[in-house]
């Protein structure tokens, strides 16, 4: 080994020792103890012998988050509506494990694409939204009549300072958290750390009213959606995470011919209600996810269509029933 070659190793040496003495330094138990309770990792110093943190790497990024190694590991409020349902679509066990195997996918709608739109636009990402989907214009380069509509709700909510102050947070934080024996992965769309969780949603009419069957009643869009069973379920993860149970809102915007805006709230009650039915449902999916028990079929989405296997025949009056 020649000086120069020596002096370059003495110099990164100096500078790795300098390094530790910049970092706070822990006993190994006091290390685990602090990256049990926060994000981070922490290893032996070979200059100090003792033990330093340094960040971790997330597990989950906006990149691999809708991977289907993420959805295998991790439990969403979208899987959970795959096999749970929602008074607005019934869930399907069997499809739901499809999906997880990588046998069947389904095209987002063009209402589907439309919400995304305006997401990515305020997640300062539209440029890459509209790369991935080429769909979205005609053939002559312009967008398509709902995506300019989309453009028009955009417009309509950058009027209004209040609906924006509310979608200034934190755009589309990631977090990891285990709720009912699950390890949940979610992802909130202007978050204000210890004060508010705020989900932007665009749909067809703030006013509709949905005929529930099973009720015997209307509903409306947040209820018939499953809209305050993702609130409920975020604002349960943050306070497991945080100990802080923060209110959570809909900034929703619909798509009349003059969009109308609206900041909703899900009252507390209406939030437990749908916290409870999430744990009675877990424990089933789990048993799903984990192979203990065979999903059922729920004979009408189109995976079952798709999969279907006659046994025999059918007589007319079971064509309607459902």
């Amino acid at each position: 080994m020649n000086n120069k070659e020596k002096k370059i190793i003495l110099n990164a040496s100096a500078k790795q020792h300098w390094s530790c003495l910049r970092k706070k330094k822990y006993t190994k138990a006091e290390a685990r103890k602090k990256s049990e309770k926060q994000s981070f990792d922490f290893y032996k110093c070979k200059y100090c012998g003792k033990y330093h943190l340094t960040k971790k790497k997330p597990e989950l990024t906006w990149a691999n988050y809708h991977s289907r190694e993420a959805n295998i590991k991790y439990l969403s409020v979208s899987q959970y509506k795959d096999f749970a349902g929602t008074l607005g679509k019934r869930g399907c066990e069997a499809r739901a494990m499809a999906k997880l195997r990588g046998e069947w996918e389904e095209e987002p709608t063009t209402a589907m694409l439309v919400g995304s739109y305006v997401d990515a636009y305020f997640e300062g990402k539209l440029e890459n939204f509209k790369l991935e989907y080429p769909e979205i214009f005609k053939k002559d380069g312009n967008l398509k009549s709902d995506y300019i509509k989309a453009e028009e709700i955009i417009k309509r909510i950058e009027r209004d300072e209040l609906f924006m102050l509310h979608l200034s947070g934190k755009k589309q934080v990631i977090k990891i958290a285990e709720m009912f024996g699950a390890k949940w992965k979610f992802k909130m769309d202007s978050y204000f750390p210890k004060k508010l969780i705020v989900d932007l949603k665009i749909i067809k009419d703030l006013h509709e009213r949905f005929w529930v069957k099973d009720l015997g009643h209307f509903t409306d869009f947040v209820s018939y959606w499953g809209y305050d069973v993702q609130l409920a379920v975020y604002q349960e993860l943050e306070r497991i995470l945080t100990g802080n149970k923060i209110p959570v809102l809909i900034a929703a915007c619909d798509k009349g011919k003059e969009p109308e805006i609206e900041l909703i709230g899900i009252r507390d009650r209406q939030l437990d209600f749908a916290l409870s039915e999430v744990k009675e449902n877990i424990p089933r999916i789990l048993a799903l996810k984990q192979g203990k028990i065979q999903p059922d079929r729920c004979n009408i989405c189109d995976y079952c269509k798709a999969t279907k296997k006659l046994t025999g025949i059918i007589y007319s009056e079971d064509l309607t029933e459902i």
